[in-house]
């Protein structure tokens, strides 16, 4: 159910607000998730999904690593308080170091729509904790359709790719292939990865001289996807993605990525009207493979021709199904389901030179997470302006490990949730939502050993409570949206720098901040959007031997304005402006440090000939600022600086001018 209603808090209804460039950003039952439309066609620079949220979604901040394959934080929270899911197929990486995130494992020419949904309201999914990701890839179509393409980007950037498409009324299919390569992108400083490494590393961490040049990355994708009419109401969907990507370096990081695979499998079988007790049932089993070898290979490590290679080779595979039951019930919509899970995660050492006494060690040994879950929803109109839903979800968790040092851990969980949506009148709508979740902690923060053990056995499980407002007004010209939150966190897992062993702990927190956005027609060819997000995040206590209290990962003040210009419906035109205060309250006890703040535009237009034919051209960075987002929080293995001591801040991509050209038919 989609409806145009995002809902805020009243009294910030004359702020500034966010900006969208990934099509038409709608609320989806309420103003919790955000629907992110056109994504593959807006979003053509690169495959990076992160890279495309960070400046489409003003809640959510890149944690860069790499030319590609980074990571996102939503309401100040990362790693696995957040879940994907691709076509609701749950989705991991393997590195316990994040080179391989979630979101890495799917393309940006394969989607279709991106759901962002922010708090604890999705019952559908173990773990969500801070939100939830939901990537929808592209669906087949009726006849015979396709796309053939090419992006050029700075950088020596370079991307081929083609989409195929077609089928009837009883069956459809649809495949997609893409290649994509580019150099080390240098920043606003004209420095490459290895010249920052020679700026901000010790000499041991820098880049081999024959690795120096080296690309960024390349990467190859395909998806292919059949729908099956098995008759008038029953539908059966299958799809396979593979992403290989080979050579990424991370240069803030000690190693390099040898390669990474990634393989997800989807089974849907959807029933239609099977009686009162089911208006639908839909039935899904998944599986997706990741295999993740980092390695010093391309660094010098000890001496320019001493050889003491390290690899960590780790592999995670998630199996998953899902029954779902919709049915109508007291003039609502009671949505029950049962979801069970699997997800394997191990790793091992392989070592050359003085490190050949690490082969065959442990990093994670053999860790299962197996869950079964109950969930339940109802959505019902009380009256013509007001509605209600409420969530509920129990989870029992096992997880166990090869190591015979550790006992089996259980956890069982129940989670809650209301959301009340209140039309005041045609043009302005309230909400409130308050809503309990939890996530167990994962193999990493139980049981990672490197060079000792890292993990914590004994952690609990993490819960979030909180509470959501928020409005929506309309005007005749636009609208203006806001909606703030409070969030109270007990037992969450955080690092304690510089601890050894257990160097994850529980502790209490809060989170609470505001997000505004809107739109504003100046005529009938000129629009404005924009957005604005705050976060603040602060411990109950330092940790023991510390004094702070600000919470990692909490990006300051972050806003997005555009001037979108269309002149008819083949051409149009954008410009953006992407700005961050500096980061003035950040755990420096834990790793962080401070950040100056930045603005940088970037430019884009685009034109349609003769229907077929596609060209886009854009700048990012116009004015080719150095700057970096990502902070230095300890639970990231990044790279000291050798004259400081400081951990190494990897700066942003400098000036970079693409083009793409598409031909449709």
């Amino acid at each position: 159910m989609n409806k145009k209603i995002c809902l805020s808090v009243i009294c910030a209804l004359c702020l500034n607000a966010y900006a969208t460039d990934l099509g038409t950003i709608e609320v989806s039952g309420l103003a919790k998730s955000k629907v992110i439309e056109d994504i593959s066609k807006e979003e053509i620079k690169s495959a990076d999904l992160a890279d495309a949220l960070y400046k489409q979604t003003p809640s959510i901040e890149i944690v860069r690593r790499s030319g590609i394959a980074n990571d996102i934080i939503l309401r100040g929270q990362k790693r696995d308080n957040i879940v994907v899911t691709v076509d609701d197929a749950k989705v991991y990486g393997a590195c316990p170091n994040r080179m391989d995130p979630p979101t890495s494992h799917i393309v940006v020419s394969n989607i279709d729509n991106v759901v962002v949904s922010e708090g604890p309201y999705n019952v559908e999914d173990f773990g969500v904790l801070s939100g939830s990701v939901k990537v929808e890839t592209k669906k087949p179509q009726e006849g015979f359709h396709g796309n053939v393409y090419t992006n050029l980007g700075s950088f020596n950037y370079k991307k081929i790719g083609t989409t195929l498409s077609g089928g009837n009324d009883k069956i459809r299919f649809i495949i997609t292939g893409s290649k994509e390569s580019s150099d080390q992108y240098k920043d606003g400083d004209g420095k490459t990865f290895a010249q920052q490494l020679e700026d901000k590393a010790p000499a041991m961490n820098q880049l081999k001289p024959e690795y120096k040049d080296m690309k960024a990355f390349v990467k190859t994708s395909m998806m292919a996807k059949t729908f099956i009419k098995v008759s008038e109401n029953q539908d059966l969907e299958l799809s396979y993605t593979r992403n290989r990507s080979d050579n990424i370096l991370y240069p803030n990081t000690g190693m390099d990525a040898l390669y990474d695979n990634s393989d997800i499998f989807n089974f849907k079988y959807t029933i239609l009207g099977l009686g009162k007790l089911s208006k639908r049932l839909q039935l899904q089993a998944y599986n997706s493979k990741v295999k993740h070898p980092m390695s010093t290979k391309y660094r010098v490590n000890s001496g320019v021709n001493f050889v003491n290679e390290l690899t960590s080779l780790l592999t995670t595979e998630m199996t998953g199904a899902k029954i779902i039951n919709d049915m109508d019930l007291n003039g609502g919509l009671f949505t029950l389901g049962l979801d069970a899970s699997k997800r394997n995660w191990n790793g091992y050492y392989i070592g050359n030179g003085t490190t050949a006494g690490m082969t065959g060690k442990k990093s994670i040994d053999d860790v299962d997470t197996i869950n079964s879950a109950l969930f339940a929803k109802y959505n019902r109109n009380l009256t013509k302006k007001l509605n209600l839903q409420f969530g509920a979800r129990y989870d029992h968790t096992k997880i166990s490990t090869a190591n015979a040092s550790y006992e089996d851990r259980y956890f069982n969980a129940l989670s809650a949730n209301v959301l009340a949506t209140y039309k005041i009148n045609t043009d302005l709508k309230l909400f409130a939502g308050l809503g309990n979740s939890s996530r167990v902690p994962d193999a990493r923060e139980l049981y990672f050993w490197k060079g000792g053990l890292i993990g914590t056995p004994t952690l609990k499980q993490t819960h979030n409570t909180e509470f959501d407002i928020g409005a929506q007004k309309d005007f005749d010209s636009g609208y203006i949206k806001s909606k703030a939150f409070y969030s109270i966190l007990n037992n969450y897992i955080y690092f304690h720098k510089g601890q050894t062993p257990h160097a994850f702990e529980n502790i209490d927190a809060k989170i609470y901040g505001l997000e505004i956005s809107g739109s504003y027609d100046l005529s009938d060819n000129l629009y404005i959007d924009y957005g604005l997000a705050y976060q603040r995040g602060r411990k109950d206590q330092p940790l023991a031997g510390q004094t702070s209290k600000d919470l990692a990962d909490i990006p300051p003040l972050k806003t997005n304005i555009a001037l979108n210009y269309n002149y008819n419906s083949t051409t149009k035109a954008r410009v953006e402006l992407i700005a961050a205060k500096s980061w003035s309250e950040y755990d420096a006890d834990n790793g962080e440090q401070k950040i100056p703040g930045y603005g940088i535009i970037n430019i884009r237009a685009q034109k349609t000939f003769h229907k077929n034919i596609e060209a886009t051209v854009g700048i990012d960075n116009l004015f080719d600022k150095t700057y970096a987002v990502s902070n230095t929080y300890a639970d990231l293995s990044l790279l000291s600086d050798g004259s400081t001591g400081n951990v190494m801040l990897l700066n942003e991509p400098g000036r970079y001018v693409y083009f793409n050209l598409k031909y449709k038919f």
